[in-house]
């Protein structure tokens, strides 16, 4: 059996889907953009947060109450691939192909649940 230290060394060791994605409305096509470090796991996190009514996305939150998990699809814009180069900045990567995805998306108004900024 591993130790703490060995498993915690493995962990970080373990290279992990990230990239941009999108939580989309099936009845308007209405999208919400978000990137994250763990594209695996990213679904449940934000599945888990509309679930207990915590989203900090008002909009979006107000169509899941009213159409419930199944009105909704997750879905993987754009995925960053690991190099395993240690040079790279992998969450600076994220983050740039987020802006790039969403000036691409402008997932506002009619087409997403985000507030433009002026």
């Amino acid at each position: 059996m591993k130790s703490k230290k060995e498993l915690k060394e493995t962990y970080r060791q373990m290279s992990f889907r990230m990239g941009i994605f999108q939580v989309r409305n099936t009845q308007n096509n209405r999208i919400w953009v978000h990137h994250s470090m763990d594209l695996d796991r990213a679904w449940n996190s934000v599945r888990l947060q509309l679930q207990s009514n915590t989203h900090p996305n008002t909009a979006l939150q107000e169509d899941w109450n009213q159409l419930g998990e199944k009105g909704f699809a997750y879905e993987i814009v754009e995925e960053l691939k690991d190099t395993q180069d240690p040079a790279v900045d992998y969450k600076k990567e994220v983050q740039t192909l987020y802006r790039l995805c969403f000036e691409e998306l402008q997932p506002y108004g009619d087409k997403g649940y985000h507030q433009q900024k002026n």
